[in-house]
């Protein structure tokens, strides 16, 4: 079908989280990882250096934060900025699109924060019932 001069049947499919074969979910699968929702979130705070990040994300191993970086600089979350001096210099940044999808994921992981207490209570509630 065409609809001034342009072929609707040639435009992609409409993106749907639901649908299991939907590229979306890849997407979403990486930014709300836990390494990833971490490190899109320090990185709203400025760029850093691998070896400062990885101080700063507590617990994650060297392999992992290196395989994050990757993927989140291939979704176009993050911009890998390699200086040509000695020693070598990278810095990690985020990119428009990579802070978009920072704040959008702060924002639960500082909600997570907030009612941890009343989640632990529900936890207990359900364990105690659980063993009633």
């Amino acid at each position: 079908m065409t609809v001034s001069g342009v072929d609707l049947d040639a435009r992609p499919p409409r993106a749907n989280v639901n649908e299991p074969m939907c590229g979306s979910r890849l997407v979403l699968e990486h930014v709300t990882s836990r390494w990833g929702v971490l490190v899109l979130a320090n990185l709203l705070e400025r760029s850093y250096r691998f070896s400062e990040l990885r101080r700063t994300v507590g617990g994650v191993s060297e392999k992992m934060l290196a395989q994050t970086l990757q993927t989140l600089e291939r979704d176009g979350f993050v911009h890998r900025d390699a200086k040509p001096v000695i020693p070598p210099r990278v810095d990690y940044s985020l990119t428009d699109l990579g802070r978009e999808a920072a704040e959008q994921v702060w924002g639960l992981a500082r909600w997570t924060e907030r009612r941890l207490g009343d989640v632990e209570a529900a936890r207990e509630t359900y364990d105690e019932a659980r063993t009633s």
